[in-house]
């Protein structure tokens, strides 16, 4: 369970003169476990992804960690990756529970291809396969061709094919349309013609 500084010490202010000393001490003995500044878990083995949105907020998973969540990628990640929204610069956390990043997607399409999670007592967001590309494909440098998007994905990201089969281009071309990018529009017309062959 999570815990704010402010939660325990209105929790050990009622027993204790000083709260924050009972905090650190219970700390030490692995009671909490700190996640960041004011931020503590009870759970030292708890799955980091339950983490991500708490710890830098509001945000979803995506990028690199949701494509391998959902398959798309051969490698696993280390890190939790996230998309966020107006805070103009990426921000990195290294934690007990592991390293989390977080970059910046326009405003109009933060909302938009993500999905709630309910874990037990923990909840969290995760872009749907298509956010998720579409908003790596937002961060990379400008691919002009189809022939290039085919290379940028295959090559390049090492994207299953079997995984781009799979992808709803009703849902890509929702996230198209409001992501107005133009390396999003170029993987909108790949998937068109991938749909046609």
């Amino acid at each position: 369970m999570i815990y704010t500084t402010a939660m325990l010490i209105d929790i050990y202010g009622k027993e204790y003169s000083n709260p924050k000393t009972k905090i650190r001490r219970l700390v030490k003995e692995g009671k909490y476990t700190p996640i960041i500044r004011g931020l503590y878990e009870t759970d030292p083995n708890l799955d980091g992804k339950l983490l991500a949105d708490i710890i830098y907020n509001p945000s979803y998973l995506s990028f690199e960690y949701a494509l391998s969540f959902h398959s798309l990628i051969p490698e696993g990640v280390e890190a939790y990756t996230s998309a966020t929204v107006g805070k103009n610069r990426s921000k990195c956390y290294l934690t007990p529970f592991g390293r989390y990043t977080y970059r910046d997607v326009p405003e109009s399409v933060f909302g938009t291809g993500i999905r709630y999670h309910i874990v037990g007592e923990y909840t969290f967001w995760m872009a749907v396969p298509e956010k998720a590309l579409c908003d790596m494909l937002y961060k990379l440098p400008r691919i002009t061709s189809l022939k290039a998007m085919e290379c940028t994905l295959l090559d390049d990201m090492r994207i299953y094919e079997d995984g781009l089969d799979d992808m709803n281009l009703d849902t890509i071309r929702k996230i198209s349309d409001r992501y107005r990018n133009g390396n999003v529009s170029v993987f909108q017309r790949y998937m068109e013609k991938r749909c046609r062959a």
